[in-house]
């Protein structure tokens, strides 16, 4: 199966639900590049419960992003990868490089309120 993918964004949250194939080709091309052109995010979480394959191409793809979010700054969370996603994950060791949680830690996480802002007085 393809990789196929839905985006849905709100405010400056995207919610990226991914199923089927990373691997490596062209829709994996388009799904980063595609991803890179949104603007105005803080946050991007990628779902990766429906990933049933994964090749050092999306591995690649995966860690683009990571550079992309980190120069954008971004926060990208990875959320409930697949167990062969989490098992590749830790082979690789990039289970230390990527935040890796469930779907509702993260959104726990994005529903806390932002602490007032604090000014300096003169």
């Amino acid at each position: 199966m393809e990789l196929t993918y839905q985006i849905e964004c709100l405010h400056d949250v995207a919610v990226v639900g991914c199923s089927g194939r990373m691997v490596r080709g062209a829709t994996l091309d388009e799904f980063r590049m595609r991803l890179e052109r949104l603007e105005n995010l803080r946050v991007l979480v990628l779902d990766l419960s429906g990933i049933e394959q994964m090749d050092a191409g999306g591995l690649g793809v995966l860690l683009m992003l990571r550079r992309w979010a980190l120069q954008e700054k971004v926060q990208l969370k990875l959320v409930n990868p697949s167990a062969f996603v989490r098992r590749v994950l830790e082979a690789t060791h990039l289970n230390s490089v990527f935040e890796i949680s469930s779907l509702e830690e993260a959104l726990s996480i994005l529903r806390a309120p932002e602490p007032p802002p604090h000014y300096a007085v003169a």
